[in-house]
């Protein structure tokens, strides 16, 4: 059974999300501030955490990087703050996806569901992936019906395809492809991005797999 720690200070909505996933048949554990979430995952190992930013004894981001300091566990953010520079600062902390309140159970259920599929996948396979009508092979760094594609879009759809499901920040994707100096080079993420959509997309302009999230990155849908 999955286990998930809710992370809020909110007994409502502890409350609710304990009712919903439970009937789900998950695992719940919970924690009213940012101290016992880092004493409670230590103890319990969840294997997904639902994190509100906004705690009382210290911010959400400090939560997040205290469990990456030992942790690779999933995390998706709760917040009320809907401002994409603190949706930038988690995702740059470590955090897997963002929910901004007020949010739809259903919603943040299929979050869950694709943060949780994307964690259990095994390196085999993300190796070959379905884009459009393309199969990527990333060990063979080939792709069929003859597309060619440069160093840097392989190592930018490398980076995706290995995180299906997640969002990937724009200053991530920038250090790891090209690297720290070029976190401001917004526009170089978009020449590519575009390059692996008419490459890749069956229709370019409508994207189904290689996806923008404005102003905070980019995700890959399998």
């Amino acid at each position: 059974m999955t286990r998930i720690l809710i992370v809020d200070d909110e007994p409502q909505i502890l409350r609710a999300l304990r009712i919903n996933l439970a009937a789900r048949h998950y695992e719940v554990e919970v924690a009213a501030d940012g101290a016992a979430a880092l004493r409670k995952a230590a103890d319990t190992h969840p294997d997904l955490v639902l994190l509100d930013l906004g705690l009382p004894d210290m911010d959400g981001v400090d939560v997040i990087h205290g469990l990456r300091g030992w942790s690779t566990v999933p995390i998706v953010v709760l917040s009320g703050r809907a401002g994409s520079q603190d949706k930038v600062d988690a995702l740059d902390a470590g955090a897997d996806d963002y929910v901004t309140k007020p949010f739809g159970i259903d919603e943040l259920l299929a979050r869950v569901r694709a943060v949780s599929r994307r964690a259990a996948m095994t390196e085999a396979e993300t190796a070959r992936v379905q884009i459009g009508d393309h199969l990527v092979d990333l060990v063979a760094k080939s792709v069929s019906g003859g597309v060619r594609l440069t160093p840097t879009e392989w190592h930018m759809l490398e980076l995706l395809i290995r995180n299906p499901g997640k969002l990937i920040s724009q200053r991530q994707m920038l250090t790891e492809v090209w690297g720290a100096q070029y976190v401001r080079q917004s526009h170089y993420l978009r020449q590519y991005m575009a390059q692996l959509r008419r490459k890749l997309e069956r229709d370019p302009a409508r994207p189904r797999h290689l996806i923008t999230e404005p102003g905070m990155g980019y995700r890959f849908l399998p």
